[in-house]
């Protein structure tokens, strides 16, 4: 599979954090991606930009905290994080990045 413009849309940036690494050791690894994207788009999208067989994806909203600057009220945008589960004897470097 060759890597598509729509593949880098789906796949926003690896998430390196104690958490991420710690599941890592189990062969996952932490993307955060669009919040429109879906399983099959995300599992499509790291086959394609890694060359790896993805084994499942697990996905998490992480809703935007609401926060004061100046005296004014912001909030901060909501994460859409996807746990992706490599088969057997497949890895992927994240401290490269994309």
């Amino acid at each position: 599979m060759s890597a598509k413009a729509e593949h880098y849309d789906v796949i926003r940036k690896p998430i390196i954090t104690e958490k991420s690494t710690m599941a890592s050791e189990n062969g996952a690894v932490v993307f955060e991606v669009a919040i429109a994207a879906n399983k099959p788009m995300i599992k499509e999208a790291v086959e394609a930009l890694f060359g790896v067989k993805v084994k499942a994806v697990n996905t998490t909203i992480t809703k935007g905290k609401v926060k004061r600057f100046r005296g004014q009220l912001g909030k901060r945008k909501d994460v859409k994080k996807a746990y992706v589960t490599l088969e057997e004897g497949n890895t992927i470097d994240v401290s490269t990045g994309l």
